[in-house]
């Protein structure tokens, strides 16, 4: 059951890019011998904060929302009549007790399945939409790399990166963001309301 919830906040979390593959874009030619010049990116995060991005992935959010309520519904419904079981199950015959138990397993096995199934499809489109836009985040980055006069560019965010340790102002995540955002004319999302504050608790009065 535990396994079964894990599986329905996985599809409650906000982007989980990790599984997401990468794409680079491919070495430019080489540059006239000089003045090594090398930045440092995190891809994965570039593409994922481009207001492109956020958008899409926002929409995919809200697209399996129904699927994660209907998930979230079945385990709810199960564990109430497990608990039901388990406070009635000295009271009922064999043949009954027998009965609600498999009707209860049954339901878990739907719900393992149907949790997988949507877990499985939500990975699956969520790479497609990273895969595309990592694509177009990469045509720009060529681009400005190669007006800037960069001679490397490192993706320190990868796992096996080489980069132990770079200057902040080598970091051009930030520039490369700002660059899709205006070639791709989509605008910043709508910020969330903030919550309004609680009323302060009234001090007690002195008699």
């Amino acid at each position: 059951m535990k396994r079964s919830l894990a599986l329905i906040a996985t599809l409650a979390s906000g982007m989980a890019l990790s599984a997401a593959a990468q794409t680079l874009p491919a070495p430019a030619a080489a540059a006239p011998a000089g003045p090594v010049k090398i930045a440092v990116i995190a891809f994965q995060a570039a593409v994922a904060q481009t207001n492109e991005g956020q958008r899409n992935f926002a929409d995919l959010q809200k697209k399996f929302s129904p699927k994660r309520e209907q998930l979230r519904a079945l385990a709810e419904e199960i564990d109430t009549e497990t608990k039901q079981l388990q406070a009635q199950g000295d009271k009922l015959s064999e043949a009954v007790l027998a009965s609600r138990t498999k009707a209860i397993e049954d339901k878990k096995k739907q719900l393992q399945r149907d949790s997988e199934d949507a877990q499985n499809d939500f990975q699956q489109e969520m790479q497609e939409i990273f895969n595309t836009l990592a694509s177009k985040v990469g045509d720009v980055l060529t681009s400005y790399e190669q007006q800037q006069g960069y001679t490397l560019v490192l993706d320190y965010a990868q796992q096996q990166s080489p980069v132990l340790y770079a200057q902040p102002s080598t970091d051009i995540t930030k520039a490369i963001i700002e660059a899709y955002n205006v070639k791709s004319g989509v605008p910043a999302p709508p910020t969330p309301p903030a919550a309004a504050p609680k009323p302060a608790a009234k001090p007690p009065v002195a008699h």
